[in-house]
């Protein structure tokens, strides 16, 4: 492989990840060079390694000129195991995500109240605004549980209220301190950072209202053979249990990693999701074929989803997709890897890392050619992306 590429390596949002046990997972954002030869071999130990030691993961790579590579590494942990403490630094995207419908773009007013001059320029991206010890209190819409009776678990879309005080941009995370306080110090839950899943004009685009889209944490014990309410997942929970008009503490918007970079309009976007990894890419998708924004006037790339699930009934916003793919054929391209209903060439389950490697020299040219590739969900897809990388 010739290309050099710089990896950031983002571990996700446990509320919306956790596998059926009982802990938070680790989440961080970590910068790795990916320059050919020992840099490379180096970067993909630094991989191995540091996706064994996350719950969940979500890996964002940019082509780059050689001359722009440089040795980095920067890891920030900003979740750790429930019920301890929890260390929060700037930066570090969620990956969860939301839904509703809306008209795609060309039959609304233009979207450009909350663009930078000119709307690709990152040096007034909002960074931490509230923080843990004056958080925002937002309110809620709305929360709507989005999968099937058959999905593998319960995913909510929650719409939440902030009057235009609180801006963020796509790629972004808002943090969530859920009520109440710990059970063994009697201190407050710490925060949990989960992905903004909506552009930054919100689902209405009223440019007042942000989307969550959280999965419900529990723990399946085999013992009673029934959920454990005893290890639940507290931020999630109560994030699904919300009703409108409930109170929401917040902090953030936290990260620049995720950001898209909009200068170039002929840029491809790569984003490859597990479950409700898919949640940054909606707000990209939003931005680039559902809104008026001008990137998304602008945009003559082709931005290429792959999502992976249980079951199709575990499917995310399939009904958005299907939209903009029958709107807009030569732009944007959608992949399904459903674990439970299809095989690989190998003939063994089809996860989207399988689903990934059927494309991989289409894909590696399109790095080597300036394309920006995302991963973003369950640590499971790194193996076979970090086997995939090395060949």
């Amino acid at each position: 492989m010739k290309t050099a590429a710089v990896f950031a390596l983002l571990a996700t949002s446990a509320a919306a990840f956790a596998p059926q046990q009982g802990t938070q997972a680790f989440r961080a954002d970590v910068s790795l060079d990916m320059a050919n030869g020992a840099k490379r071999k180096a970067a993909l130990k630094i991989l191995k390694k540091t996706a064994g030691a996350v719950g969940a993961v979500a890996l964002a790579t940019a082509a780059v000129p050689p001359a722009a590579m440089a040795a980095k590494k920067v890891a920030e942990v900003v979740e750790v195991v429930d019920n301890t403490k929890t260390i929060v630094t700037a930066g570090a995207a969620a990956v969860v995500a939301g839904g509703a419908v809306v008209a795609l773009k060309g039959g609304s007013g233009k979207q450009d109240f909350l663009e930078a001059d000119p709307y690709w320029d990152q040096s007034t991206v909002p960074v931490n605004v509230y923080k843990n010890k004056a958080p925002f209190t937002g309110k809620v819409v709305s929360t709507k549980r989005i999968v099937g009776p058959k999905a593998t678990g319960e995913t909510c879309h929650i719409v939440i209220d902030h009057k235009g005080d609180f801006p963020y941009w796509e790629g972004q995370s808002w943090g969530v301190i859920p009520p109440g306080v710990r059970e063994k110090d009697g201190k407050p839950h710490a925060v949990r950072l989960y992905s903004i899943a909506s552009s930054r004009y919100g689902d209405d685009m009223s440019g007042k209202t942000g989307s969550l889209c959280v999965r419900r944490a529990t723990y399946w014990c085999p013992e009673l053979k029934a959920d454990d309410p005893a290890k639940k997942g507290i931020c999630s929970n109560f994030i699904c249990d919300t009703k409108p008009g409930d109170d929401m503490m917040m902090t953030g918007p936290a990260g620049k990693v995720m950001l898209l970079p909009e200068e170039d309009p002929s840029t491809d976007y790569i984003m490859v999701a597990t479950g409700t990894g898919i949640a940054p890419y909606r707000g990209f998708i939003r931005r680039l074929f559902v809104e008026n924004p001008p990137a998304g006037n602008a945009y003559k790339g082709e931005a290429w989803l792959f999502l992976g699930v249980a079951n199709s009934d575990a499917l995310l916003y399939d009904d958005e997709w299907q939209e903009v793919l029958q709107e807009y054929p030569d732009n944007f391209r959608l992949d399904y890897a459903i674990s439970r209903e299809q095989e690989n060439k190998k003939g063994g389950k089809m996860y989207v890392q399988d689903k990934v490697e059927e494309y991989a020299d289409e894909i590696f040219n399109k790095l080597d050619s300036g394309a920006h590739i995302y991963f973003c969900g369950l640590k499971g897809m790194m193996p076979g992306i970090q086997d995939m990388l090395a060949e």
